[in-house]
């Protein structure tokens, strides 16, 4: 005699037929997902959309059927949209909840949609989709941000700074050339960006559950109808793969490391101690028990984000580290750190593109302070060395008039001809040409260097690197 379902089983459950009891209460909100990917209902609703078309191309569905699903697929995303979509723990994720509204809706024919489909495959091309959107808008920030500081750089193409190592004062350079140089880490954020995108848009549909369907399905009809690049090779890696989000959590700990870097020093530009910039008022915030105070916070928090977002990369690593295939309920942990990422980056890249553009450089006290440091001691080594002086008689030479420069309290460029001979009888008049700061800047006149007119060029063609990203390259 076969045995009859016990009562109280969970007979709404979409998958409850093998049960003889309900869920524990507990279970049920420990297990559920729906309050956190009911984000994915209009990816969701695309893949069921393409799913119910391919159907019915190969003839599992009849057109009817087909129409009807998608009809009602498409009023449940509007309802969800204006706010009237009622979502329940009861029905565990977004997937079971948009089937069963389906179900209630056009009836028997609702259940067809999952047929050659599990969610293991449905989860994984849904958060595909979200995912490659994410992408499109990320890397649209981060463009706007790459604009507005290629913008600025070659506006202060002349402007000149101390150059640092180790926070000492080096060797000058223009904040055009040290904002270039963001640009060349954002570059390389973009060009990562774009390298995953390729991996994320593989269509895992049609995987099934692990091993694929014995329905007729067409994959290929499927991945050209949402757009995937191709259909993925093996039903087993199809469903417990999560490279993708592990990449995307790499790029934006990446990403992430870089603004931090630069909020870094915009803190310390900032400061009374530097004085190098000025940040618009619309991007900080006052003390409440010192008026004087105007502090920095949009970089802070942007340098503070980058610590949640390593870990939500170390949480994903760590998640599937021990995993066999194929899909585990392990894998519903991937989805509040990725998507907490995906925010934490479009947020941070918003605020930077909207906030760099605007930053006031003060330029008279970027160039005291690069006067004031012995920035041209180089030069006048290498001045040295074209006199014919070795490289390390000249490397001597020069610090030894640092050293009276310190105890002058004076700069290189300030001490006279008779001042500078007592080091070498090498040193003429000439020298000066080297020891001014416009003089430094302008002997880097190479390709990767900081004189100006080589600033100018590198604007260029930065900027022509995003016009060729929408084809528009001169």
């Amino acid at each position: 005699m076969s045995e009859q379902p016990h009562p109280a089983a969970d007979a709404d459950k979409l998958w409850g037929g093998r049960f003889n009891e309900p869920t524990d209460a507990f279970v049920e909100r420990f297990t559920a997902s729906v309050t956190f990917d009911q984000r994915l209902y209009k990816h969701d609703i695309q893949g069921s959309i393409a799913h119910a078309t391919m159907l019915a191309k190969v003839g599992v569905l009849t057109d009817a059927e087909r129409d009807a699903i998608i009809e009602g697929l498409q009023s449940i995303e509007a309802e969800i949209e204006a706010g009237r979509f009622e979502w329940s723990i009861l029905l565990e994720d977004v997937h079971m909840n948009i089937e069963s509204a389906l179900t209630q809706r056009i009836g028997i024919v609702g259940k067809k949609l999952h047929t050659g489909r599990s969610r293991n495959d449905q989860v994984a091309t849904d958060v595909r989709l979200y995912l490659r959107d994410a992408i499109d808008l990320s890397a649209s920030e981060l463009t706007r941000l790459q604009s507005g500081l290629i913008e600025l750089a070659q506006r202060e193409a002349e402007t000149i700074m101390p150059g640092f190592t180790h926070l000492q004062t080096a060797q000058p350079v223009t904040f055009g050339h040290h904002l270039l140089a963001w640009n060349e880490m954002l570059q390389r954020d973009y060009e990562r960006l774009m390298d995953l995108r390729k991996r994320v848009n593989i269509l895992p549909l049609g995987a099934a559950a692990l091993a694929g369907t014995t329905y007729p399905i067409d994959r290929t009809f499927t991945a050209e109808l949402l757009g995937f690049d191709r259909a993925s090779e093996n039903s087993l890696d199809s469903v417990s793969d999560r490279d993708f989000a592990i990449e995307f959590t790499s790029f934006a700990s990446l990403l992430l490391m870089h603004l931090s870097r630069m909020s870094e020093e915009l803190v310390l530009w900032t400061s009374a101690q530097f004085n190098f910039i000025d940040l618009p008022d619309r991007f900080c915030t006052g003390s409440s028990i010192m008026p004087q105070k105007k502090n920095p916070d949009v970089p802070e928090l942007v340098r503070g984000k980058s610590g949640r977002v390593f870990g939500h990369l170390m949480s994903l690593l760590t998640l599937m580290k021990s995993q066999p295939l194929a899909y585990n309920k392990d894998n519903q942990e991937d989805k509040e750190p990725l998507f907490d990422a995906i925010d934490t980056v479009q947020g941070c890249l918003r605020a930077f593109a909207d906030m760099v553009p605007a930053l006031v450089p003060r330029r008279e006290v970027m160039r005291e302070a690069a006067r004031r440091g012995f920035a041209t001691a180089t030069d006048l080594a290498d001045y040295l060395v074209r006199k014919g002086v070795a490289f390390r008689d000249a490397h001597e030479i020069v610090g030894k008039s640092v050293a009276y420069g310190v105890e002058q309290n004076k700069d290189l460029a300030d001490m006279s001809l008779a001042e500078l001979q007592v080091f070498s009888s090498q040193i003429q008049a000439d020298v000066f040409d080297v020891l001014t700061l416009e003089g430094s800047v302008a002997a880097r006149d190479h390709l990767g260097g900081t004189a100006p007119n080589q600033v100018r060029a590198a604007a260029t063609r930065a900027r022509n690197r995003l016009r060729q990203r929408s084809g528009q390259a001169d």
